[in-house]
């Protein structure tokens, strides 16, 4: 499926006259902040704004204590109830502007408050793993979601964009490798499961 068929079906979600989710999951590399954007930019700021689910990880702080720092990224590292919390905010806006978290790669950790979403925004775009998660703390979020896509991109691809996105980030060669096989790789497993829940698969030739 092409970008542009992609972007005018979120451009459908916005004008449906009132605020609409779109959920956009898959596994780590799979590309999701890029399909996101992509859409996001296409729409312009005042019809979407894109919320990831990142911004929900845990505190690297909080991993330590919990002796799960070398898992980051399993579904246990994530405050779910939060994540729910704020996409129920999304579904009803008031009148004020809901401030959602982000996450930085740069410093590995999430900053609350970083995303504004103003009352008058059709759309809200939502990216992460574990949306189309049936385990108890995630299963929720799919019904929070108007449309949910599932991202299924080329295996080999998506795991090198992996290993070149941990070198970016500090990691060398040897250690991102072993990342991504110790942590990345099993996540992978988990967020496949859910891909029968979604409204869309998008496969190898989205482009």
């Amino acid at each position: 499926m092409q970008t542009s068929e992609l972007i005018a079906r979120a451009a459908g979600l916005a004008d449906q006259g009132a605020r609409r989710i779109l959920g956009i999951a898959g596994p780590p590399g799979a590309g999701k902040s890029t399909v996101a954007a992509l859409i996001a930019d296409a729409l312009g700021p005042e019809r979407a704004v894109v919320v990831p689910m990142d911004g929900f990880h845990l505190a690297q702080g909080e991993l330590d204590r919990l002796g799960r720092a070398e898992r980051k990224g399993a579904p246990d590292t994530f405050d779910s109830a939060g994540y729910l919390c704020l996409l129920r905010r999304l579904r009803a806006p008031g009148e004020r502007t809901v401030y959602a978290p982000a996450f930085d790669r740069s410093l590995e950790e999430p900053i609350a408050g970083s995303i504004p979403v103003a009352p008058g925004v059709p759309l809200v775009i939502t990216e992460g793993n574990y949306l189309l998660d049936d385990a108890p703390e995630w299963a929720p979020v799919r019904s929070l979601l108007d449309q949910a896509w599932y991202l299924a991109p080329d295996e080999s691809l998506r795991v090198r964009r992996l290993i070149d996105r941990h070198v970016r980030h500090g990691k060398d060669p040897e250690s991102a490798r072993a990342w991504v096989a110790g942590s990345d790789e099993p996540n992978a497993l988990l967020v496949a499961r859910g891909r029968h829940r979604a409204d869309l698969i998008i496969g190898a030739g989205a482009g």
